[in-house]
């Protein structure tokens, strides 16, 4: 152990670690199995990796229980096999796809194939075998949101439990000259809450940061990846009735399909036509206490995979492309989506473009529009990116409505970025400028960022810096506050601002307690108008303390001043006088080990809120039959008082799921959503059957009612759906 934490002290970058972790692969002509068993010769000849470095709950040492894994590979696949030493018992939560690697026993592989350290594969197997992946950017996120086949088995032996994986070279992009990849190794072992890496991965970064791969060494070109074409059509059958619209109970059916084609070992171009998502899941709905929108995720598959190129420009709360505006008017009802087309993937080893076309259609008096995106980044110095981007979206509306409505005509956009990170991943920083374009305006519509941060082992700094201007217009973005509501005339208002972001906090790893981890932070967000005059300060003050059980708790309190320059009413009563308020809140969470049958969370936050108080409790419970049955239960509760004419306001969020693993094909999940600050009550049940590798068929019920006359029916929907993923 000692000479193990003496090594990992000695390697303090990617480029050591390449040096010291490095495995030769051979080819085989053996065919191989994929059944969990190893039984061909291949994998009783070939070596296995050294022993593994202990990654969480702190990375010194070695983790309770060992792995090895062998590599080798064919004409048509990469084949890697998991030996994984345990007790006889497993622990999963479920048995879903693409749930990702937290939380259950499992393996993972990092798979770098250009050796940048900006982009690379995910592929994720859990201890039966629910198979999860997705494409690593270089912030090292993971949303699973990249589908493609691959084959795996898992097997379970008293001593051990055994993953033999199948990635076949056509369902991943790379230069077929390269013979160093970056490669690692991810083990999970939930029991002993522990992860552990074949190559040592300090404990502040993730398990499958790019930044501290291995060598993956070919002594010969990888077989080169071929032509790889998809073909996944779909037919959809839909019986829907609209109470609200006095929209009878009628049928529809629908038809379209998915194609992927592989222009290149690296280069691939996505068709939709006529794309259907009623299979996906319902957003997760929030109490909204703030006085501006809430981003939600987009989860319809087509605008997730690579995602990274066109998303990431921007930060959290502003977001110059935000795929959710495609296909949704002002109101967000739904507008038909034609057809679409996206072209991704590298030019060349330093340098990936992404490409994205999609035309709407008509929808009552909403006219059509053609939505453009393209963008390109380029790795410099040793793990940096300059990317760059143009967004456009074309209204087909009438000459005379342009004339009406100029600003409606188009939206564009366009702006460079550069995201510089040192070999360790311990210094970063972003700078960018961003601009748009919008009929008859010239001025105050650029928006631009800085960005510099520390993650040190125990410190953590960080700086940011941005500047709105208030004619800067995303059409196919997401800015969270910049328009105001004036609730006394009932209208918004555009108003740019600046903000200055600041945080340190700094956490200690204690050895041999109950607890992984002590932190304290401190931060503060302070946002001026354009003019330089205060808005808004929020000074956040955060102890947090995790458990070696999984166990979390987190106390915080958070200081309040703010000028509020239009009327805002959250009780419906007369709107809160544009004033100067200044107010304190304090919180506390706790979660318990999710381990066990029975897990809950609870959450209490109380003090001021602008001229009255607020208090918010959240209690939530999880029921879990590993790996089949998860049932959970989450309620939140808010009190708003404020002096007697602005009212009172008592709020409530009820959300229940019921959760049916009936295997790695076989799903079913209800999800209930009781919400009265949205004065609705949402149904929604899926089930899906996995009846070939990407195939699947879907039937959905989805049924919403008022909260208020309590359930009176808005309207509701049953759909059918089935796709097929057929290999051209």
């Amino acid at each position: 152990m000692l000479f193990q934490q003496f090594i990992y002290s000695q390697q303090t970058d990617g480029v050591t670690v390449q040096k010291n972790y490095q495995i030769h692969i051979l080819k085989t002509n053996e065919p191989i199995k994929i059944d969990g068993e190893l039984t061909e010769n291949v994998w009783s000849t070939t070596g296995s990796t050294s022993p593994f470095f202990k990654k969480y709950p702190d990375d010194k040492g070695s983790p309770k229980r060992k792995t090895e894994v062998k590599t080798t590979y064919d004409d048509k696949f990469l084949y890697i096999a998991f030996i994984s030493y345990d007790s006889g018992k497993v622990f999963s939560q479920t048995l879903k796809r693409d749930f990702g690697h937290d939380g259950n026993d499992g393996v993972a592989i990092v798979i770098d194939p250009t050796n940048q350290r900006s982009n690379g594969f995910f592929f994720v197997v859990n201890v039966y075998n629910a198979q999860s992946e997705d494409q690593l950017p270089l912030s090292n996120d993971a949303p699973w949101s990249w589908d493609n086949k691959w084959y795996s088995a898992t097997k379970l032996y008293p001593d051990k439990w055994i993953a033999e994986i199948a990635i076949p070279f056509k369902s991943i992009r790379y230069t077929a000259d390269k013979l160093l990849w970056g490669i690692n190794f991810v083990r999970i072992d939930t029991k002993t809450n522990e992860y552990s890496t074949w190559t040592p991965v300090p404990q502040n970064f993730p398990s499958h940061t790019l930044g501290y791969t291995g060598s993956l060494i070919w002594s010969e070109p990888p077989p080169r990846s071929g032509s790889n074409m998809v073909f996944i059509p779909y037919v959809t059958a839909t019986g829907s009735e609209d109470k609200q619209r006095n929209i009878p109970l009628k049928g529809t059916a629908n038809v379209g399909f998915d194609g992927k084609i592989a222009l290149s070992s690296s280069l691939n171009l996505d068709i939709t036509v006529n794309p259907d998502f009623s299979q996906v899941e319902v957003d997760r709905q929030v109490t909204n206490l703030s006085r501006f929108s809430i981003f939600y995720p987009e989860k319809r598959p087509f605008f997730l995979e690579n995602s990274d190129l066109f998303a990431r420009f921007g930060q959290d709360d502003i977001r110059p492309f935000y795929s959710r505006r495609i296909g949704l008017d002002k109101n967000n009802n739904r507008i038909p989506i034609l057809f679409g087309a996206r072209l991704t993937g590298n030019i060349d080893k330093h340098t990936r473009l992404g490409f994205m076309n999609i035309q709407t259609g008509n929808k009552d008096a909403y006219t059509a529009e053609n939505y453009s995106a393209a963008t390109i980044q380029r790795n410099v110095l040793k793990r940096s990116v300059v990317r760059a981007y143009f967004l456009n979206r074309e209204s087909f509306m009438s000459a005379d409505d342009k004339k009406k409505n100029p600003l409606d005509a188009y939206g564009r956009n366009a702006g460079t970025e550069f995201d510089y990170s040192n070999l360790k991943g311990s210094f970063v920083a972003t700078g960018s400028f961003n601009h748009s374009y919008k009929p008859g305006i010239t001025k105050n519509n650029n928006f631009i960022r800085g960005y510099a941060g520390y993650n040190g082992r125990n410190l953590n700094v960080n700086f940011d810096y941005v500047d709105m201007g208030t004619n800067y217009y995303t059409d196919m973005g997401f800015v969270q506050r910049i328009e105001n509501y004036d609730a006394l005339r009932d209208t918004v208002i555009r108003l740019g601002y600046r903000e200055i972001f600041n945080s340190v906090s700094y956490s200690i790893f204690p050895q041999k307690t109950r607890f992984n981890m002590h932190s304290i932070s401190v931060s503060n967000d302070i946002f001026l108008n354009r003019d330089n005059s205060f808005s808004e300060r929020d000074t956040r003050f955060e102890y947090n303390l995790q458990f070696r059980n999984t166990g979390f708790l987190n106390l915080s309190a958070v200081n309040t001043s703010l000028d509020l320059l239009f009327p805002i009413s959250f009780t419906g009563a007369v709107g809160l006088p544009s004033a100067k308020y200044h107010y304190t809140q304090g919180s506390i969470f706790y979660k318990s080990d999710f381990r066990k049958k029975i897990s809950y969370k609870l959450s209490m936050t109380a003090g001021g809120f602008y001229n009255g108080t607020a208090k918010t409790f959240v209690v939530g419970t999880t029921f879990r039959q590993q790996p089949h049955v998860n049932i959970s239960l989450n309620v939140e509760y808010d009190k708003l008082d404020f002096p007697k004419q602005y009212g009172s306001a008592e709020l409530f969020l009820i959300s229940p799921q019921f959760e049916f693993n009936f295997s790695t094909k076989l799903f079913w999940t209800t999800f209930l959503q009781y919400n009265t600050q949205r004065n609705n009550f949402n149904i929604n049940s899926r089930f899906q059957y996995r009846f070939k590798p990407m195939s699947d068929i879907f039937l959905v019920y989805t049924d919403n009612y008022f909260t208020t006359p309590l359930f009176k029916n808005k309207n509701r929907a049953l759909v059918f759906k089935m796709n097929y993923w057929l290999n051209l």
